[in-house]
């Protein structure tokens, strides 16, 4: 998922409506100028990324059983494709891979979090609609609702388990990487109206001689 970035004024289109924003980071994608060997980087870590409409990305992903090297060397694999895309979150069947793994950033913190097997708990009653984007939807965002705030229940790649109560952006980033493991995108999660926009924007659209 896209990573919020720094804050600065910007507007957005929708409905006819110009609607200000305070911020360029949205869901899974960090939205933000690069240059140079930066954004060569995250162009190439784009074409490692599984895009839609990529099979494996509505497939759900198979538990992880056996902690080894293997795991670790797809979390470390993970890591460098979201830190170079410029993401604040992958899910591993982004990366080709049908684990139920997932790493992301979390606001504020240096050090990227691998969860294995996770699962949420204590989901906030309050909800909110807020703009995502996604790194296997290049060129688009759309709204969609999620919890506030939730508690991440998993397992880190040696296998011990660990808890973090998460809200705001944190929270919205595990909901969406969740989502990647149970083969939904936000495409599936955002209004009718934004879907027929974002598919429209998706397909290919036909070359006129």
């Amino acid at each position: 998922m896209a990573h919020p970035a720094t804050r600065k004024l910007e507007s957005i289109t929708r409905r006819g409506t110009r609607l200000p924003r305070v911020s360029n980071e949205h869901g899974q994608v960090r939205d933000e100028h690069l240059e140079g060997e930066r954004e060569a980087r995250r162009q190439l870590a784009l074409a490692q990324i599984r895009q839609w409409p990529d099979p494996v990305l509505g497939m759900r992903a198979h538990e992880v059983e056996e902690f080894d090297d293997d795991l670790r060397r797809l979390v470390e694999r993970m890591t460098a494709l979201m830190l170079d895309a410029n993401g604040v979150g992958l899910a591993a069947n982004q990366a080709g891979v049908v684990r139920r793994v997932f790493v992301f950033r979390r606001h504020d913190h240096d050090e990227p979090v691998a969860a294995v097997n996770p699962r949420i708990a204590d989901p906030s009653e309050e909800r909110e609609m807020d703009d995502e984007g996604c790194l296997s939807l290049q060129r688009v965002l759309l709204p969609v609702e999620r919890h506030v705030s939730l508690t991440l229940e998993a397992q880190d790649e040696t296998g011990a388990e660990f808890r973090l109560e998460l809200t705001g952006l944190d929270a919205r980033v595990v909901q969406h990487e969740l989502d990647h493991l149970d083969g939904l995108l936000i495409l599936e999660r955002t209004t009718p109206e934004a879907r027929r926009e974002a598919m429209a924007t998706l397909r290919p659209q036909p070359i006129l001689g």
